[in-house]
C-alpha cells in the first residue's frame, strides 16, 4: 500500500541515498507533440494493461484462498512458504487495487498506517495482520476470522476491478509510483516488518512497473528511442541486482541478510531507474 506518496515528473531521490551520485546517461525527453496533432490512439494498450491487472487479480484471488486455508488449518509453515508468493500478484496491480480506497488498506495496510490513520489496532486486518500472528507470535489460532476478512476482500477487489477506468495517465503514474514505493517503505524493511520477505515485494513492484513500460515500449521508441533503451538498461541493472538475492527454489533471502551497502546499491539502481521511467508519459503527449 502507498503510504501517501505523490507522483512526481520525477522519481523521489531516494531514502539512504542521497550520497549515491546521480546517472549521466538519463535521457532528455522528446519535444511535446505541437497542440493541432491528433491524439494518440492508447486504446490497445490499455487494454491490455487491464487484462494483465485482471490475470494478476485472479492469480491473487487463488493463492490468497490458499493461504487462507492454511491459515485455518493451522499449518503455519505452509501459511509462512505462501504469503510472500500470494503478495506479489497484488503488489504487481496495486495501481489498479489503489483505486479502492476501502479495499486497499484492509488488504496490505501495516499497523503503522492504522496509528497514521488514527485508528487502533482493534482495526488492524488484512494480510500484515495475519503476518504478525505468523512470525511474531507463531500462530494460528485466533486470526481466523482475519483470514475470513482477508479472502472476502480479495474477491471483492477482484469483483470490482472490473468497473476501473485504466487510462494511460493511470498508468505511467502507477509506474512510476511503484518504484516511488520501492524507495521508501521497501528499501527500509518496514513494509514486511515481522516477516523480512521485502525482496519479494520488491521484485513484484519492479515487475509491475516493467509491464507498464513494456505494453508502452513500442510507442516510446517512436518519440524517443534512447530514452526507450535508457530505461531498458535500468531495469537490465535493477533485475540483475535483485537476481544476487535469489535463492535455489526461486524465492528470494531474509531481507535481514542484506547489508547497508546492499540496500544502498538497490535504491540506487531504483532511483536511476525512475527518473528516465517518469518521462514515459511523452506517449500521451
Amino acid at each position: 500500500m502507498k503510504k501517501q506518496v505523490l507522483y512526481t515528473s520525477v522519481l523521489l531521490t531516494g531514502l539512504l541515498l542521497s550520497a549515491c551520485g546521480q546517472d549521466d546517461s538519463v535521457s532528455v525527453a522528446a519535444e511535446p507533440a505541437p497542440a493541432d496533432a491528433p491524439a494518440v490512439d492508447l486504446s490497445a494498450e490499455v487494454e491490455q494493461y487491464k487484462e494483465f491487472a485482471v490475470d494478476q487479480l485472479d492469480q491473487f484471488v487463488i493463492e490468497t484462498e490458499k493461504f487462507v486455508n492454511a491459515v485455518k488449518e493451522g499449518d503455519i509453515e505452509k501459511a509462512k512458504a505462501i504469503y510472500p508468493e500470494a503478495r506479489m500478484f497484488f503488489e504487481r496491480s496495486e495501481p489498479i487495487a489503489e483505486s479502492f480506497g476501502d479495499l486497499d488498506p484492509q488488504i496490505d495496510a501495516r499497523l503503522a498506517d492504522v496509528q497514521d490513520a488514527g485508528e487502533g489496532e482493534e482495526e488492524w486486518t488484512g494480510y500484515h495482520r495475519i503476518e504478525y500472528g505468523l512470525w511474531e507470535e507463531n500462530k494460528t489460532a485466533g486470526y481466523e476470522e482475519f483470514a475470513d476478512q482477508l479472502i472476502a476482500d480479495a474477491k471483492e477487489l477482484r469483483a470490482r476491478v472490473e468497473t476501473v477506468e485504466v487510462t494511460p495517465d493511470l498508468m505511467t503514474a502507477g509506474a512510476v509510483d511503484l518504484l516511488n514505493e520501492v524507495s521508501t517503505s521497501k528499501i527500509t524493511g518496514e513494509e514486511e516488518i515481522y516477516s523480512h520477505t521485502d525482496l519479494y515485494d520488491f521484485k513484484a513492484n519492479i515487475e509491475g512497473a516493467e509491464e507498464i513500460f513494456r505494453i508502452f515500449e513500442s510507442k516510446i521508441k517512436e518519440r524517443d528511442e534512447s530514452l526507450a533503451q535508457n530505461i531498458e538498461d535500468k531495469f537490465d541493472k535493477v533485475n540483475t541486482l535483485l537476481a544476487k538475492y535469489e535463492t535455489a527454489d526461486g524465492g528470494y533471502v531474509s531481507y535481514e541478510e542484506l547489508t547497508p551497502e546492499d540496500t544502498q546499491e538497490l535504491a540506487s539502481a531504483v532511483n536511476q531507474l525512475g527518473e528516465p521511467l517518469s518521462q514515459m508519459g511523452i506517449v500521451i503527449e
